[in-house]
């Protein structure tokens, strides 16, 4: 495909130090407003804490506590200030990794240094089982087009996706737990504040996995049929290649954009939904930490935990721009 330039004007060089630059650059654009999205995701995090009936000072004082008290403990926790004036010293904090002090006079980081990375275990098991099944029913599904296997996938990948987090919970608890005590109905936690056993991280995995393993199983499929309808595909499929070959070398390379994507948003998804699924199962992460810090009206607490998942999406979506930018540059 030839590009057309205007009279007197350039062509673009179209080498690999280019390409590289050009990579960076749209890579610092993206950073730039994912960075910015958080900040405001954040200010309305302090926003709404603020709306709550209540406040930290009446929340976490000792009961019985005298008007006069808590007018000294709103003083001392800065309820006083402005809102403004309080998110804008909690930000400046923030690129130092300074989250901030809990209503309970603890660092917030402190508090988040046990469950967080409980959280991300989960999330980042229950991510890579969502894109191995994805993958593999998705592609049996359209190497198998208007099949049995495939109507089958469709209905239920489409009922998987469409029933929430704690569906399944109640479900999986029922099945595996209940009436066959196969697995451990809630999550106890050891010395370490880990899961005691693997086995308690079953239920709440496959509670979290199964809903995406539905969502990208849709996406792995239709970005599939849209690469089997190009030339060079249909050129393999008369040139008798093996249909696993044709999947692999022809086809995928093709759909990884599209997946990739659906990965991303995957990721934000399973973080979001361990907040539900680790209450339910009484799993120690940052679903019991946000739980209580909402009770407690604890601003600081909250935000520190909307931006270490904030910032781990973040991540997240930004490897995936990459990886779609870069395949999308290799095509050209």
């Amino acid at each position: 495909m030839t590009t057309l330039h205007p009279p007197g004007a350039a062509a673009a060089p179209d080498t690999a130090p280019a390409r590289i630059l050009h990579g960076a650059g749209r890579a610092a654009r993206l950073a730039a407003r994912r960075l910015a999205m958080l900040v405001v995701l954040l200010a309305a995090v302090f926003t709404a804490v603020e709306l709550l009936p209540g406040d930290a000072a009446g929340a976490t004082a000792d009961r019985g506590a005298t008007a006069a008290e808590l007018a000294t403990r709103r003083e001392a926790l800065g309820l006083d200030r402005p809102l403004v004036e309080r998110f804008r010293d909690w930000m400046t904090g923030l690129p130092a990794g300074d989250l901030g002090t809990t209503a309970r006079g603890e660092h917030v980081t402190d508090v988040l240094a046990g469950p967080f990375p409980n959280t991300l275990t989960l999330g980042a098991l229950a991510l890579v089982l969502a894109v191995v099944g994805a993958l593999l029913l998705g592609s049996w599904s359209a190497l198998h087009p208007a099949g049995r296997a495939d109507r089958t996938i469709d209905a239920l990948s489409t009922t998987a996706f469409a029933l929430p987090e704690f569906v399944f919970s109640v479900l999986l608890l029922l099945l595996l737990s209940q009436w066959t005590g196969w697995l451990p109905a809630v999550t106890l936690t050891g010395p370490d504040g880990a899961p005691e056993s693997w086995s308690m991280l079953v239920l709440p995995l496959l509670a979290l996995a199964i809903p995406q393993i539905g969502w990208n199983t849709r996406i792995v499929r239709g970005a599939l049929a849209d690469q089997a309808a190009l030339p060079h595909v249909k050129a393999a499929v008369l040139d008798g290649l093996p249909r696993h070959r044709i999947l692999t070398h022809h086809m995928l390379p093709g759909a990884l954009p599209a997946v990739a994507a659906g990965i991303a948003t995957s990721a934000g998804m399973l973080l979001g939904g361990a907040v539900v699924v680790e209450t339910f199962f009484n799993y120690p992460g940052i679903g019991a930490v946000l739980g209580g810090a909402i009770t407690d009206r604890d601003t600081p607490l909250v935000a520190g935990v909307v931006a270490a998942a904030g910032a781990a999406i973040s991540l997240l979506l930004l490897l995936a721009d990459l990886v779609r930018t870069t395949a999308l540059g290799e095509r050209r």
